[in-house]
């Protein structure tokens, strides 16, 4: 029983960030609710695979430590971008690919980290976060195709959950505070309901059961753009997913080795993999299960086995799926702002650690940043760029993130004069 409530414990605190991507991505690209429902049903079930995936210890893949994945936040910009532009199947093609690429590149990616130090990776969590916030303030006024957009009822509902948030944040400690978002997302919804901004019709509607269906929004297509962009997503991923790995390394004392690392990296990409052949998502490590890992004290891989049975069986029914889909949007919104905002915030933080190190550092993040938010405002300024040249101009997260690349190698990678002076004085 304890081990249940322990395994319980840790499906509550990644359950908001899991579902919010489906509903931000389903919500942004159109989808009816029987779609919406079955999109957070797999996406939930594949978070479940994904954390087993990794908790296994075998030849091939898993890094054997008690790790939760869920969808990566990182991924959301980039799918509504290539949503809008290619269309919903462009956005599995692109997924899978980038899943067979981590796949391959998992035996090299130790060799490969030093094209994304802090200085990168911070500058495109920066440039996703900001990105994203434009999404969440439409949904605070009610969403983009609504009658009633900006009226007083929606504008309440947005802040009083924001509000509501921010106080149990501010209020509360450990657990209570690693659930804030899933808190304010019921409360937002109970508030709604009794100003019959609800309709419970999706939940009447699903069913208790159904069977997961692999390309259940068609078959994938392939796109250059798309598929470069989410290559790039699944690089910064393993990225911060490294970080996790050495903290649960810390915390369960155990020396991360080389090897170790391949075969994380390796589960990470089957994941991947199988998220766009089911249509779920990009997996990735979720940072919030370390902490609650930290607080309890509890490193047992038993107990994230358990998390991840619960959350396949979660997924395999639609009617507690379709209970996620009946939240408003403007409830939505008001949450968005604060989850989106911490992602900003944890791209200034990566960056905070290095912008003073040196006017090169500081070079790297105003152009990338800045080409990245250009970019995302003003999309037509590359227009009449060759097709090979838009595959790198072809969103603001793309752009902000290859200029990124390039610089840090202009920079701080190739010796300059100044460098050799240095060292010959």
């Amino acid at each position: 029983m304890k081990a249940t409530a322990l395994g319980f414990q840790h499906v509550l605190a990644m359950y908001a960030g899991a579902v919010l991507v489906p509903l931000i991505v389903g919500g942004k690209l159109g989808l009816t609710p029987t779609q919406l429902t079955y999109l957070v049903s797999i996406d939930i079930l594949m978070c479940g695979v994904a954390t087993i995936l990794q908790i296994m210890n075998n030849r091939f893949f898993g890094i054997g430590l008690p790790v939760v994945l869920g969808c990566s936040f990182t991924a959301v910009g980039p799918m509504i971008a290539i949503g809008g532009e290619f269309g919903i199947p462009a956005i599995y093609g692109a997924i899978i690919v980038s899943g067979l690429f981590v796949i391959v590149v998992s035996r090299f990616f130790g060799k490969l980290v030093r094209f994304f130090p802090p200085v990168v990776t911070g500058s495109v969590v920066t440039i996703i976060g900001i990105t994203l916030i434009p999404v969440a303030v439409t949904n605070m006024g009610g969403g983009p195709d609504a009658s009633d957009f900006g009226s007083m009822a929606n504008v309440a509902l947005s802040f009083g959950t924001l509000l509501f948030i921010i106080l149990v944040y501010k209020f509360s400690t450990g657990f209570m505070r690693a659930i804030s978002i899933l808190l304010g997302l019921v409360a937002g919804t109970v508030a709604a309901t009794f100003m019959g901004m609800v309709d419970f019709t999706a939940v009447r509607e699903a069913s208790y059961f159904h069977m997961v269906e692999p390309f259940y929004f068609g078959l994938p297509t392939f796109e250059w753009s798309a598929i470069l962009t989410m290559c790039l997503v699944a690089m910064v991923s393993l990225v911060e997913s490294t970080g996790v790995y050495f903290a649960l390394g810390d915390i369960c004392e155990r020396d991360i080795k080389k090897e170790d690392l391949e075969k994380g990296y390796r589960a990470e990409g089957i994941a991947v993999l199988l998220g766009g052949i089911f249509n779920a998502f990009p997996y990735t490590t979720f940072s919030q299960n370390v902490g609650l890992l930290q607080m309890s004290g509890v490193r047992s891989r038993k107990i994230i086995l358990i998390t991840g049975i619960m959350l396949i069986t979660l997924g395999f029914v639609p009617k507690i799926a379709a209970v996620t889909t009946i939240i408003p949007a403007s409830v939505l919104g008001g949450a968005m702002l604060a989850m989106f905002g911490m992602v900003v915030s944890q791209g200034i933080k990566m960056l905070s650690k290095i912008i003073g190190d040196s006017q090169e550092n500081a070079m790297i993040i105003a152009c990338s940043i800045g080409l990245g938010l250009g970019v995302t405002v003003v999309p037509e300024i590359f227009e009449l760029l060759p097709a090979g040249l838009k595959i790198l101009t072809s969103n603001g997260i793309v752009a902000g993130s290859v200029t990124a690349i390039v610089l840090n190698i202009l920079f701080n990678m190739i010796p300059s004069r100044k460098n050799n002076k240095e060292q010959l004085s």
